[in-house]
């Protein structure tokens, strides 16, 4: 056997996990993504989204994909800075801009690209990439690819990014880049105090809109337009995956940024364009959100619910106030456990376990769409009570 493959067979948690019957990764699903799919020939409540509007199969968005493969057939077959640009993807670019209050935008295949292919490109050797310590992965790769300083603060203190921000030289660039809504526990970021500190140490802020899109704001807009903070804040990036119903990313920020983005950041110059389906897709989904803000304000309501039930059912979910809730486990083979007795009962959630948080911190990530009804949202609820007092979790 080569070195390589001796050294990555000792990685053997996963065999572990299906040997004990609770292996819970690559389910597969064999419906629309939906509140409720079905796996194995049976339905499932979906509570393990991040569809947070609903819409990925909503005729109007299907429709919008079809007729533009139609159209531009099935992918670009080269990069936006060769081949890849079409009319819809400028079109659709001029639109985000506006919608999120941004001079320009530039759009990317996947939303982790846009934060590899930014993060990694805006700031040079002697500038500062600062970054909340529970940021997604995506941010957290591109500042591996940076050659700027890094400077990391505790999750969401405030007093913890000041002192990082003191370290810095006052004559250099620095970007402090956060998520808006933190994916596994569902916390918001204080960004308001976040610009605060930016304009005392004159640094610039990028905030991660992944799950916050469709769910805070005027129309979806996010949480930066939630606290009036669009002009504060210097770059807006968001997915299509998500509320956006589709695949896809975006970085919205001043025209001399997409300037020098388009012709320095390696995944977007480097990977080939977002597909025409993706793109119309997107633009249908936005469509739907600004026409319908009756879905948003459902949400919101089903999200109270779910929020004022856990908490009377004495689930410790943290500091969460969004539709992702998280449910602590603190137990990694027990989180297995339950997300597998979970499925039994008809209820499908992820499990978040270690190496993605400390094996303290492990936990079930129940996230809700703006398409879940008060009767489904309740259906999970009892068979969550009944499973984690099955696995003694509720004290």
């Amino acid at each position: 056997m080569k070195l390589l493959q001796e050294k990555l067979g000792r990685y053997d948690a996963p065999q572990k996990a299906k040997a004990a019957g609770i292996y819970p990764y690559f389910r597969p699903i064999s419906s629309e993504q939906n509140t409720e799919v079905l796996m194995n020939g049976k339905k499932v409540l979906m509570f393990g989204s991040n569809s947070y509007m609903g819409l990925t199969n909503h005729p109007k968005v299907i429709e919008a994909a079809v007729e533009a493969t139609k159209k531009y057939g099935t992918g670009m077959a080269g990069s936006p800075f060769l081949n890849g640009t079409l009319d819809i993807h400028k079109e659709f670019e001029a639109r985000i801009a506006d919608y999120v209050g941004k001079e320009d935008a530039m759009l990317y295949s996947t939303g982790f690209g846009v934060n590899l292919g930014v993060v990694s490109t805006l700031t040079g050797r002697e500038d500062y990439v600062i970054l909340d310590e529970q940021d997604h992965a995506s941010i957290i790769e591109g500042r591996r690819l940076s050659f700027s300083n890094y400077l990391k603060y505790k999750h969401n203190d405030m007093e913890s990014l000041e002192a990082q921000l003191k370290k810095c030289d006052p004559a250099k660039v620095k970007l402090i880049v956060t998520d808006s809504v933190f994916s596994m526990e569902g916390d918001v970021a204080n960004l308001p105090e976040i610009v605060r500190l930016a304009k005392e140490y004159n640094a610039s802020v990028m905030v991660d809109e992944a799950h916050g899109i469709g769910v805070f704001g005027k129309g979806g807009r996010g949480v930066v337009n939630h606290y009036g903070l669009t002009d504060d804040v210097d770059l807006i990036m968001g997915t299509f995956s998500k509320s956006f119903a589709s695949l896809g990313g975006f970085i919205a920020t001043d025209k001399e940024i997409t300037n020098f983005l388009r012709h320095h950041s390696r995944s977007y110059i480097f990977t080939a364009s977002i597909t025409p389906a993706s793109t119309a897709a997107a633009n249908a989904a936005m469509d739907i959100m600004l026409a319908e803000p009756e879905r948003q304000e459902h949400l919101w309501k089903i999200t109270n619910f779910a929020l004022e039930s856990f908490r009377a059912m004495g689930c410790e979910i943290g500091h969460t106030s969004t539709p992702i809730i998280p449910l602590f486990i603190r137990d990694d083979y027990k989180t297995f456990q339950v997300t597998h007795d979970l499925l039994e009962e008809g209820v499908f959630v992820n499990p978040v376990v270690t190496p993605a948080v400390a094996p303290q911190d492990t936990l079930i990530r129940y996230s809700l769409m703006a398409t879940h009804t008060e009767e489904q949202v309740a259906r999970s609820l009892e068979a969550i009570e009944k499973v984690f007092r099955k696995n003694g979790i509720l004290k």
